[in-house]
């Protein structure tokens, strides 16, 4: 697994949400920078709890400039469910193939009780505008995620 980190060019990427529309990287970022958060599996505890504290940010994270989007491997139904039941405000994107995680190089080989299999690792990437990683987020818990991807982005505004 070969992670991409600060100061790489960020892959441009079109991905389907949970609305069924597409949601094109390069487009967003004419706008806003984008924090784009990978997760594991949509609703799940730890996944909804990432999911519900962003949504609760939403306002602050406009504030910054900034909109979330989350990358799972779920399909867009899966993703639509995870939406309708924790009324999440941001978009799901569902990268079935992996193809994204690969780019940004957060699928990689697990373990989790004993077991090993390959899937998507919890990590976290500030965008900037100019397509460029500014930051990579990988120390953080599933609850505390949004206070520090909020104080990392004030702290690079400053």
């Amino acid at each position: 697994m070969n992670t991409l980190q600060a100061g790489d060019n960020a892959p441009m990427f079109t991905l389907e949400d949970q609305n069924g529309e597409i949601f094109d990287l390069a487009k967003a970022l004419k706008e806003h920078q984008v924090l784009v958060y990978f997760y594991p599996k949509a609703m799940t505890p730890g996944c909804t709890v990432q999911a519900q504290n962003l949504r609760d940010a939403k306002q602050q994270l406009a504030d910054l400039n900034t909109i979330a989007v989350g990358i799972s491997p779920d399909a867009v139904k899966r993703l639509t469910k995870f939406t309708e039941r924790d009324e999440l405000n941001f978009p799901l994107l569902s990268d079935e193939d992996h193809k994204v995680a690969d780019e940004f190089g957060v699928w990689g080989l697990k373990k989790f009780m004993g077991r090993e299999y390959d899937g998507i690792h919890r990590l976290t990437f500030l965008i900037g505008q100019d397509g460029t990683i500014k930051h990579f987020f990988n120390k953080f818990k599933t609850k505390d995620h949004h206070e520090v991807v909020i104080e990392k982005i004030k702290e690079l505004q400053s």
